[in-house]
């Protein structure tokens, strides 16, 4: 047999690319029917606004792991791909747009906006799509769904049109979360609350019949101008005779009334407080309870429209906010003004501040469809991993509110509503109506506004599949088996399809759900373009090939924990990849002139037994790993396994053979490597996906693909936990050497003389004098003599494991007296670190106030010091007796 020549130097930009379109030629992605329960996964779809982010890349190879290891387990694998049209990202980055070439939308028009728009997401779209392909996501592109294609278009109206049969869609003026600067309305869950430096404002409303003034504190002053009453708590004796007469509400020239109402908190401020209904919801609520006007100040940009006095009209917020301070100061009702940070909330895109505005809307009632999301929880259909997300979930669905769905927007799914001019009723329809379906008339108009982005998204496990029509896909692939998520997304997203799952399907849309945590730089903050702390996934890909992304990105991802890296973390990655690459070149060049024998024709040896029983520990670690969802553990399972114990153990072992001058014995060592090297390359396909498609299609037998190889299964024939065991003892007895030749800095190529004492019960003595060849070569030994008898040692420094003492003859190859004065110098300075820690931890400002782990990891590092100290006086011991 001829060797196979793979280059010298890994350079996976060389064959990535001509995989995967290996892969898409083979239409290796397309699930095979063959009447086994499928494996889907509907990918959570990227937002066509710009490119993908490190974020986007742990998601994908997350999902990338499971889709690869369930289609080489031989289940029909289904991965759906697709993007987002992501209504007020897309629209604000196409205004922008526009702006910086001094247009407008509105100066463009409905229609020519969106031709702009739908060109943006094109663009976008085939950016996100070719980052996909080049990190190796083995998605059925022939499936590929966007939540405005015609399809989803068409499921998004009939959810619209059968919630609003069922009158959980309905249409009200009520108080919303405005942003001025999208200019649409949002939902609560995409607000974003967080705390900023404030002023809290006192001044006066005097009474109507000049018997007196209350006293107002706020922090927002210029909203009193839409005020429609005072409340006061009904034990507050302050304010007891005064229920039901009235204010003057300064700078208006209105007057209006006091009211009682519990809600108010007797221990804040004056105990009174401004009720201003349009603008604030728990004085919408005040206003509901007691019959009050609601007044909204505000035009949709954010500055104060018709219904204030007219020398506040047309200005924004803050110039307002500053007039009106005025004001009440000339008209000496201004008390005072002191700092006061405070909560506010903010949008979720743009970050302006938010504005509760009186606006007609459409909402969702949802406490009908929470219910439902609740006992599929409870009925145990589905389960979160890790099971803390179950809280969160819960907690939100208990305290749901109804969900404003319009948004004064044209990027999105157009609200199916038309209002009749003729008899002013309106008409829902699933197809767009020619004239009104009440009266006949035909002067109808849409509804101007679009529908929230996660009404289109919410629909996604099902829509991607075909509904609302009876499809094939829909019949094999629903409901999906898995998703793979952020946990920022469990109210916006993942709480949703679980309900329009259960009330269009009747059924959950998928049973395990993942959350994944953030990707944060090493000081532990979320990646943004503000802090220019984000690292861009293609950027890794192309500098150290996307199996090392992949690979690094899921040894990272441990189970209800953030990962904080940087970019030097990718390295990682790349180092095991070119392992793979250099053990496979190796054992590949070996072939030359061998002839591969049927493993039925070996008798395995000790040695042999060893290597498939750690390989069988491996599958198992693995297959518990991903089925469970702790990558983490899977990917250190066939780390260890591969660098520690393939490469560093056995192939290193095999030398024995390969060497030798018997042909048999070489053509035996060479089967078995190349046997063990195939199916490792199967246990590492769904973590290293390229690199081992490029080694697989090298070996010299192999099928079409690794991509659908089975993947390895545990086999009780491979049980042989007893030679593990001695095997083990012979590590330690190697490394306890090897460490030694370190300490003293004896070269690897100088062969060194050791005699190893076993104890008289040391359970793996003849396991050790079977291998006394393989430890002479690992140890690199001219002599190495086991025996429990007790010998002369000078000259030597011993070094103990567990049943035996082994000890090294090194006093000919140092210079002794030199190493001595060396290891004292490692001595005092071992002493200097030893007391500075001791002083640090008996500090109480330290060991008091510093973080447990912090003061924990000191103790760790001083009882190393005092190790290291213990283990170098000994040698110096045994070296001056040597003298």
């Amino acid at each position: 047999m001829k060797a196979v020549e793979l280059p010298k130097s890994f350079n996976p930009a060389d064959f990535e690319k001509s995989i995967y379109d290996f892969w898409m030629n083979k239409n290796l992605f397309i699930p095979v029917d063959n009447g086994r329960e499928p494996f889907v996964i509907v990918i959570p779809p990227p937002n066509v606004t710009g490119i993908l982010h490190l974020g986007h890349g742990l998601n994908n190879v997350l999902q990338d792991v499971l889709i690869r290891y369930y289609r080489m387990l031989g289940r029909p694998t289904l991965w759906v791909p697709g993007t987002d049209h992501a209504g007020i990202a897309t629209q604000n980055v196409v205004e922008k747009m526009l702006k910086q070439k001094g247009t407008s939308r509105r100066e463009l028009g409905r229609e020519k906006f969106l031709e702009e728009t739908w060109k943006v997401k094109e663009k976008h779209h085939k950016t996100i799509i070719e980052q996909l392909k080049k990190i190796g996501a083995s998605c059925d592109w022939s499936r590929e769904r966007f939540t405005l294609d015609e399809g989803l278009s068409r499921a998004v109206r009939e959810v619209f049109v059968s919630l609003y049969e069922r009158g959980l869609i309905y249409r009200d003026n009520y108080l919303i979360n405005w942003c001025s600067n999208c200019g649409t309305a949002i939902s609560d869950d995409e607000v974003e609350h967080y705390e900023i430096p404030g002023k809290l404002y006192h001044y006066y409303y005097p009474m109507a019949d000049g018997s007196g003034k209350i006293e107002i504190a706020t922090t927002r002053p210029e909203t009193m101008l839409g005020d429609t009453a005072v409340a006061v708590h009904p034990d507050d004796r302050r304010y007891k005779n005064l229920a039901g007469r009235m204010v003057n509400l300064p700078l208006t020239g209105r007057a209006i009334p006091i009211v009682e109402d519990s809600y108010v908190n007797m221990e804040f401020g004056t105990g009174a407080v401004k009720v201003t209904p349009a603008h604030d919801q728990n004085d919408w609520e005040i206003a509901e309870r007691h019959g009050l006007p609601k007044i909204n100040i505000l035009n949709p940009d954010g500055t104060l429209n018709e219904n204030v006095p007219e020398k506040y009209r047309g200005l924004d917020v803050i110039t307002a906010r500053r007039r009106v301070v005025e004001d009440l100061k000339s008209d000496g009702l201004f008390i005072k003004e002191e700092d006061h940070p405070h909560q506010v909330g903010h949008c979720y895109r743009c970050n302006t501040l938010i504005e509760p505005y009186l606006s007609t809307q459409w909402f969702v009632r949802m406490k009908p469809l929470a219910e439902k999301a609740l006992k599929v929880l409870r009925d145990g259909e589905i389960v979160f991993y890790p099971r803390k997300w179950e809280n969160t979930y819960t907690h939100w669905l208990v305290n749901i509110k109804d969900w404003c769905i319009s948004r004064q927007l044209w990027w999105g799914h157009r609200i199916p509503v038309w209002y009749c001019e003729n008899c002013g009723k309106m008409t829902v329809a699933r197809e767009d109506p020619s004239a009104c379906s009440h009266c006949g008339g035909n002067n109808i108009r849409q509804d101007e506004d679009v529908l929230d982005t996660w009404f289109s998204s919410w629909l996604w496990p099902f829509s991607t599949l075909g509904w609302p029509d009876e499809t094939e896909d829909l019949k094999k692939y629903f409901p999906t088996s898995a998703l793979v998520t952020g946990y920022e997304i469990i109210f916006f997203w993942v709480a949703r399809m679980i309900m329009a799952g259960m009330e269009f399907m009747g059924k959950a849309p998928f049973r395990d759900i993942y959350i994944h945590g953030i990707v944060r730089d090493k000081l532990g903050r979320k990646m943004s373009k503000s802090l220019g702390n984000g690292i861009d996934p293609l950027e890794i890909v192309d500098e150290f090939g996307a199996d090392a992304l992949k690979f690094t990105l899921v040894f990272l991802a441990a189970q209800g924990q953030d990962i904080l890296l940087d970019k030097e973390d990718f390295r990682f990655g790349s180092k095991f990849a070119n392992k793979i690459w250099n053990a496979s070149r190796y054992l590949l060049m070996n072939l030359e002139g061998r002839t591969l024998l049927s493993l039925e024709e070996i008798e395995p040896e000790e040695i042999d037994r060893w290597i498939f029983h750690r390989l069988n520990e491996a599958v198992k670690r693995v297959r518990r790993g991903v089925e469970s969802y702790r990558f983490n553990d899977a990917a250190q399972a066939v780390y260890e396994y591969f660098w520690n114990d393939f490469c560093d153990w056995y192939i290193e072992a095999s030398k024995l053979e390969l060497y030798s001058e018997d042909e048999n014995r070489k053509n035996r060592a060479v089967t078995l490597l190349m046997y063990l090297l195939e199916e490792s390359l199967r246990l590492l396909h769904p973590f290293l996906s390229f690199i081992t498609e490029e080694i697989y299609q090298k070996l010299p037998l192999h099928e079409e693909t690794i991509v659908t190889a089975p993947f390895p299964e545990p086999r009780e024939d491979r049980e042989h936990g007893e030679i593990a065991d001695q095997f083990a003892s012979l590590q330690e007895l190697t490394v306890a050497v090897r460490t030694l030749r370190s300490e003293f800095t004896i070269p690897p190529s100088k062969k060194i003389k050791v005699r190893v004492k076993t104890e008289k019960d040391f359970e793996a003595k003849e396991f050790i004098k079977r291998h006394t060849d393989l430890i002479r070569l690992l140890i690199n030994a001219s002599e190495l003599i086991i025996s429990d008898e007790e010998k002369l040692t000078d000259g030597c420094i011993p070094v103990v494991g567990r049943g035996f003492e082994a000890y090294v003859h090194i006093k000919e190859l140092i210079d002794v007296p030199r190493e001595v004065e060396k290891l004292k110098r490692e001595i005092s300075n071992s002493e200097k670190e030893i007391a500075r820690i001791q002083k640090k931890l008996l500090s109480p400002s330290f060991s008091e106030k510093a973080p447990a782990e912090v003061v924990e990891r000191q103790r760790r590092i001083l009882s190393e010091f005092l190790d290291k100290k213990e283990k170098l006086k000994k040698h110096v011991e045994d070296l001056q007796r040597s003298l």
